[in-house]
Formats: C-alpha cells, sequence, structure tokens
C-alpha cells in the first residue's frame, strides 16, 4: 500500500503557473517605475532599490538557513518585497533605511509567522509602517527630481493639494513631483498595473473598486479636479495595483475583492482627510490585511459537494 499518497476532497485543479513564474511578472511589471525612479530622483535610487532586494534575499536565506528550513529565496518573493519596500523609501534616505526595512520585512513579518502564505499582513508595508514610525524625519522627507528647477526637498503633491497650491496634472502623470521612488511615475505604474491584470496574475477587482472608491469620495468632499488629483498623488495607485492585490494578504472570493478594494479607498479618504499621517495608503492597505480572514469567513463561496441541513 502507498504511503505517500495524500488525499483531498475533490475538485482538483492543475496550473502550470508556478509561484516563481507568478513573482517573476510582479518584477517585470515594476520594472518601469524602476526605471522612471532612476531617471527621476538619480543614480541613488538604483542603489537603495539594489540595497533594498539584497537585504530581503539575504535576510530570507540567513533565517531559513539558521531554523534549518528549506532555502526559498528562489521563488522570488523575496525580490518582490524588496522591490515594494525600496519603491517606498524616499531617494535621498541613508541606505540603512532598505536594509534595516528588508531585514524586518522578512525576518519579523515574513518568516517568524511561518514563510510564504503565513504572514498576515503584507511584508513589505508593514517594514515601511514601523520605518515611518520610528523615523519620521527621513521617511517623511522627499527630495525633488533632478528635474525640479530646485534641488532643495519639497512638499509633496499631497501636501500641496491640502494647501490649496496648483499642482500640474502632467507632472503628476510623468513623476516630476516629490515622493518616494517608485510612487511617483504613474504612467509607469499604470503601465505594470494593466500588464498583470492582462495576463491575470491581478484580480481587476481589487484595483478597480480601490480608486473608484477613493475618487467617488474626494469628488463627493471636493469636486472631480481635485479628486482626479488625488488619484495620482501618493501611493494610491501603487498600492491598488501591487500591495492590496497580495495573494496571501487579500481575500479569497470575488465579493471579499469588492468588499477589499472598497475598505481600502474608504480607509485612505479617511486617513489622507482627517489625520496628518505620512503613507496614508500603506496603512489603510494594512487595516484592510488584518481584516481579511474575517471578510475570508463571510464571504467563503459553497464548498463543493455541500448538501444544507434540513431543519
Amino acid at each position: 500500500m502507498l504511503k505517500n499518497v495524500i488525499v483531498t476532497s475533490s475538485p482538483h485543479i492543475r496550473s502550470p503557473r508556478s509561484t516563481r513564474w507568478i513573482m517573476q511578472q510582479v518584477c517585470l511589471a515594476l520594472a518601469p517605475a524602476g526605471i522612471a525612479g532612476v531617471i527621476l530622483f538619480g543614480w541613488y535610487s538604483l542603489a537603495i532599490i539594489a540595497a533594498s532586494v539584497l537585504s530581503c534575499v539575504i535576510s530570507e536565506y540567513l533565517f531559513e538557513r539558521i531554523n534549518h528550513r528549506a532555502i526559498t529565496i528562489g521563488d522570488w518573493s523575496a525580490v518582490v518585497t524588496g522591490l515594494l519596500l525600496a519603491y517606498n523609501i524616499p531617494a535621498n534616505a541613508p541606505l540603512w533605511i532598505p536594509v534595516l526595512g528588508g531585514f524586518l520585512a522578512i525576518v519579523l513579518v515574513k518568516q517568524c509567522f511561518g514563510g510564504l502564505g503565513g504572514n498576515f499582513v503584507n511584508p513589505a508595508l508593514a517594514a515601511r509602517a514601523i520605518l515611518v514610525v520610528s523615523w519620521s524625519g527621513i521617511m517623511g522627507n522627499y527630495p525633488n527630481t533632478v528635474f525640479a528647477t530646485d534641488a532643495v526637498a519639497t512638499a509633496t503633491p499631497l501636501v500641496q493639494i491640502s494647501q490649496g497650491n496648483p499642482v500640474s496634472m502632467l507632472d503628476l502623470l510623468i513623476g516630476n513631483c516629490g515622493g518616494v521612488v517608485g510612487e511617483t511615475c504613474k504612467i509607469a505604474i499604470l503601465l505594470g498595473g494593466i500588464y498583470l491584470i492582462l495576463i491575470d496574475v491581478v484580480d481587476w477587482r481589487i484595483p478597480v473598486s480601490f480608486i473608484c472608491t477613493a475618487f467617488i469620495c474626494y469628488l463627493i468632499q471636493d469636486g472631480f479636479h481635485v479628486a482626479l488629483l488625488e488619484i495620482l498623488s501618493g501611493g494610491l495607485l501603487l498600492g491598488a495595483f501591487f500591495m492590496a492585490t497580495d495573494y496571501v494578504t487579500s481575500p479569497m472570493s470575488s465579493l471579499g475583492k469588492w468588499i477589499m478594494g472598497i475598505g481600502c479607498g474608504l480607509f485612505l479618504f479617511l486617513i489622507r482627510s482627517y489625520a496628518s499621517l505620512v503613507g496614508g495608503c500603506s496603512f489603510a492597505i494594512l487595516f484592510m490585511n488584518v481584516l481579511t480572514p474575517m471578510i475570508d469567513r463571510f464571504t467563503a463561496g459553497k464548498t463543493f459537494g455541500e448538501v444544507k441541513k434540513r431543519g
């Protein structure tokens, strides 16, 4: 009798897509935003990206090695975490920030909860939240792009909008504004996000409901022009396409995905409108990450073959 046969309930679905392939596609989709960040903020941005990715990969390898676990750096998930973390760090931050952030993301948030699939919040966003709370001066100091008229750190578009100052829509689209490494060029983010949706790596429901909810909230409060500026400012688009859609920390059902996106949009609107907090998008997604198990519980579909009990 075979002892290595695993018996599970039907239906059994096989897919040629591996975790490694999916993560590689995410890296490919993130590449335009990274290239734009280097062009906009200079070569030091590339050093931040490299430091973050290396820190994540090395931290994962060493942790698994020390704890005698299977080495999983080949699945590219640590690379994705490193890229997302780097994209959420200002381009003038000291290199120890992405190095420490990578360690926190992998060891504290991911590996301590069992590795890929065990973390209950997005590792890159959780690490960024810790960095923001601990070193708000560094994480909230955004440099101008190399194409700006002066080289002094400037207020982000979100701050300019809140102060009633004019903001160029073209600058927001191409990324010629203050911000972190990978969030300013909206064209690059949209290209990557649409690519992931077209190849069915990302479910369109979360980013669409996230963006639409935030837009409607601002439309009601401030009108169409400000609503559009808010959508194109900060990390909303990067978060909607690349972080709120994380397989591990987002709901599984279609209804759950709608709830996830709507919740992210509402939390982001409330944080931006009524709280002076750097990284409002990050905290909005983290709040919904924590609620994901409850959302899954109440939106789970009927079990295949289940018969409803009578009486």
